[in-house]
């Protein structure tokens, strides 16, 4: 099996985000001024598909929520974590059966057991960085 890397590159990224179409938006608000609402709909709006999961909420952005990334039964292309990097771990397990091509953990959220973890399954892995904030810049 073909070993995921760490993607720090703006064409490694702009390879993601140009063959990826379904995300799934781990810790995903429901309050518009969080910005894990702003990076989802800014998504929807160039037209990703959004898969909300939060366990607490029912609809977030016109979207049905999952409870968590096991209640996903469909291909995903990038899981996009908005949870601290302490409580990333449990995710990256959850998401080993998803095999989504990259496991992309928000600006200011690094993990490196998890990273292992998931580069090892064939998973690639992005950390610290805003999928907005490089999408924006890189489709200009």
């Amino acid at each position: 099996m073909k070993k995921g890397k760490i993607l720090t590159e703006d064409i490694e990224i702009k390879s993601v985000l140009e063959n990826s179409k379904t995300i799934a938006v781990l810790g995903l608000s429901p309050k518009p001024e969080r910005d894990s609402n702003m990076v989802a709909s800014y998504l929807k709006d160039k037209g990703f598909k959004i898969l909300p999961v939060n366990p607490a909420q029912k609809e977030i952005l016109g979207e049905n929520v999952f409870v968590s990334l096991n209640d996903i039964k469909e291909p995903v292309d990038i899981i996009d974590v908005f949870r601290q990097s302490t409580q990333v771990l449990p995710h990256a397990h959850e998401a080993l059966r998803l095999k989504p091509k990259v496991f992309w953990m928000q600006l200011s959220i690094e993990n490196q057991e998890a990273a292992e973890l998931l580069t090892e399954a064939g998973i690639d892995v992005i950390m610290n960085r805003c999928i907005k904030i490089d999408h924006a810049k890189l489709f200009r």
